[in-house]
């Protein structure tokens, strides 16, 4: 056990739960107002010490889960420590039940923690924007540092100084501000608007830039990377690139400078990666033959095959380079995941032209990469469910809760939540091509373990871990019910609440028109939404993943959900998009002879309802992982295929789900609007 922990500020929390007072007392309640406690580095270790985590937010869902779990676990004599965590003040506490509250309060542990105890020395409205993933660096930086107390201005100069490293009066040059910005917006961490504002404002007053759209450019990627893209074209006819024919260069729409230090070594590494990655498109307007053997040529379109062969072959560098290891945190895989998810579309798009070689590469890869997060979700995945659903959900069940909050800040108070059954972070990149114009924002979510339809999706219409759905957690039946009760917590029922599933083999235009018939109803306000054609395609699929995205790929351009959308924007729906689960190809293993004492025998997992019958197919098949039961029910016991293994006959292939690679486990979370 990691006594120590990584960050000063978690041992002010930590002190307070040692093995000692896990024995002293089954009971503790703390008032969190700042969510100190949900963040992982603490569950995971709070987990270690004995202690379990229960954050209070529903009264009955509360009372569900601690007569059906914890106590029935103290009334068997099980040492199992809980810790209740109230997101509020301390005033507040009067919402625990009496009896608890009681208890904690005879055994003296009614505890409270805040930002301001954690860091007395900075403005804690600054400190309070901050994502809870930069408070070990900047506990490092005050030990360090041990400042005076800092009003809102300086602390402001603090943070950026010491947790983002930007320091406004060192850059100097336009290398130096491009550098920045790179930094700032490529592969981007949480950067509150506070300290944009207070950024640009830094810069103003040091001057040299007023040909710069600062406003712009410095909180906004997506105009930061239009404005480098304006302008990469001109830089290149300065380095000896021939301009094609009839071809006119791009319009600056964002001002600044026309002439930028792209090869500068600290401006050239990063702008590689934003042209690899595709978050740059390559420019056209370009002869590639004439920027053939230059670092140029990645960002000049030419031959789609050899275009592909570069990219990948950087991707994989990069790839390979950056694969994370179990002490990263989940914005890192996450942040991961949509690279590898480029690799994967770009291999099966080349298919053929990828070559052996490429190919072998790629997979070597990918073993390595499903390996290491096996690891980490072992690890770390437990830890995740403690998230709060701001400012975006991590996990699925905190979708419905991120979706009332948005509907409250709406105007327009009708809002549409598509589920597109089984697609990986791979295919959506296919289908995006499709919704490119309406794509507002991009997030992921991980997707509750086992990944099978049963779990993960009932997870999103519940708004719970699949614990709460216990009684239901071989169906997906339920989920219109579930819907309804979640709405009905936020004062929505009967016709204000929709749900529409697809069925079997029907047409999408057909099941197009029901949903429209159900959202042109004046009553409705909410939609839930299950588009299945993917997941019907994945599981039909004979020629593995290259299969599944050659016909994702031809779905996607028919327009049959970019059709859905723009209906239901012309609706007056606001509308996010995510899936239940994505998918791999897998290769069997040998298939364990169950019958029926698996409670359910996907390709990737199996369930069964006892620790004997798990441990008995586990030791024939030591390569698979029991899955420990987290917020699961007690006799569901998942025994997941591990890598890209499968429980089908030795030597077969399938594209399937259910168990903890990557591409089952982070998949997109995603919201669409009309462009402006």
């Amino acid at each position: 056990m990691n006594d120590q922990p990584d960050g000063d500020w978690r041992a002010a929390i930590l002190r307070h739960f040692s093995p000692a007072s896990a024995a002293a007392s089954r009971l503790t309640i703390v008032s969190d107002p700042d969510a100190l406690l949900t963040e992982p580095g603490v569950v995971q270790r709070l987990g270690e010490r004995g202690f379990a985590l229960f954050s209070f937010e529903d009264p009955v869902a509360f009372r569900f889960a601690y007569e059906g779990r914890f106590r029935r676990y103290w009334d068997r004599g099980e040492p199992t420590h809980l810790v209740v965590v109230l997101r509020a003040g301390h005033g507040d506490l009067n919402q625990i039940p009496h009896d608890l509250l009681e208890e904690a309060r005879i055994g003296g542990r009614i505890l409270s923690f805040s930002l301001p105890e954690l860091f007395p020395m900075l403005a804690p409205a600054v400190v309070a924007d901050l994502d809870p993933i930069h408070f070990d660096r900047l506990a490092q930086a005050i030990e360090q540092a041990k400042p005076d107390p800092l009003g809102t201005h300086a602390t402001r100069d603090f943070v950026l100084r010491h947790v983002f490293g930007i320091a406004p009066e060192l850059i100097k040059t336009p290398a130096d501000l491009l550098r920045m910005l790179l930094q700032r917006h490529y592969r981007p961490r949480a950067f509150p608007a506070g300290l944009d504002h207070h950024l640009v404002e830094q810069l103003k007053v040091l001057g040299g830039w007023d040909q710069w759209a600062l406003d712009r450019i410095v909180p906004g990627p997506e105009e930061f990377l239009v404005f480098l893209g304006e302008r990469w074209s001109h830089f290149l006819l300065t380095r000896g690139g021939d301009a094609v024919h009839d071809q006119p260069l791009p319009t600056p729409t964002i001002p600044g400078p026309l002439e930028l230090p792209f090869d500068h070594d600290d401006v050239r590494v990063y702008v590689e990666r934003l042209f690899t990655e595709e978050l740059l498109p390559p420019s056209t307007a370009i002869q590639p033959h004439s920027v053939e053997g230059t670092w140029y040529r990645v960002g000049v379109a030419g031959d789609r095959a050899e275009d592909g062969r570069v990219r990948l072959e950087r991707l994989l560098d990069a790839l390979t380079a950056d694969l994370p290891d179990s002490d990263a945190d989940h914005l890192t895989w996450s942040q991961f995941a949509w690279r590898w998810a480029e690799a994967l579309s770009l291999r099966w798009r080349i298919d053929g032209d990828a070559g052996a070689e490429l190919a072998a590469r790629m997979d070597s890869l990918h073993a390595d990469i499903e390996a290491r997060f096996a690891d980490w979700m072992q690890a770390r995945y437990a830890a995740l469910h403690s998230l709060p659903h701001l400012p975006w959900p991590t996990t699925l069940d905190k979708v419905v809760r991120y979706l009332a909050y948005q509907r409250n800040q709406s105007a327009k108070g009708k809002l549409a939540l598509l589920i597109v059954d089984g697609m990986a972070l791979d295919q959506w990149i296919l289908v995006r091509e499709s919704l490119r114009d309406l794509v507002s924002q991009e997030s992921q979510v991980f997707a509750w373990v086992p990944t099978l339809t049963t779990v993960s999706r009932q997870s999103i219409f519940a708004g719970e871990p699949p614990y709460f759905y216990a009684q239901s957690i071989g169906t997906t039946q339920k989920e219109p019910q579930h819907w309804a009760r979640v709405w009905a917590d936020q004062g929505l029922r009967g016709p204000a609440v929709g749900y529409l599933c697809q069925k079997k083999d029907e047409p999408d235009a057909a099941f197009a028109g029901r949903v429209q018939d159900a959202a042109e109803q004046p009553p409705c306000k909410v939609l839930g939404v299950v588009v299945g054609t993917v997941d019907q395609m994945m599981h039909g699929t004979v020629t593995g993943t290259g299969g599944l995205h050659a016909a994702v790929r031809h779905w996607a351009q028919q327009g049959h959900l970019r059709d859905l959308a723009r209906r239901l924007l012309s609706l007056g729906f606001e509308i996010f998009l995510t899936a239940d689960h994505g998918n791999i190809e897998g290769v069997g293993m040998g298939k364990p002879n169950v019958g029926a004492i698996a409670g359910e025998r996907g390709e990737r997992v199996h369930v069964f309802p006892h620790p004997l019958t798990r441990n008995n197919v586990h030791q024939h098949y030591p390569e698979t992982v029991p899955w420990p039961a987290t917020s699961l029910p007690d006799e569901y016991l998942p025994l997941l295929a591990t890598g890209r293994n499968a429980f089908i006959p030795e030597g077969k292939r399938i594209v399937g789900h259910g168990g903890i690679s990557l591409e089952e486990v982070i998949v997109p979370f995603v919201q669409l609007k009309e462009p402006q």
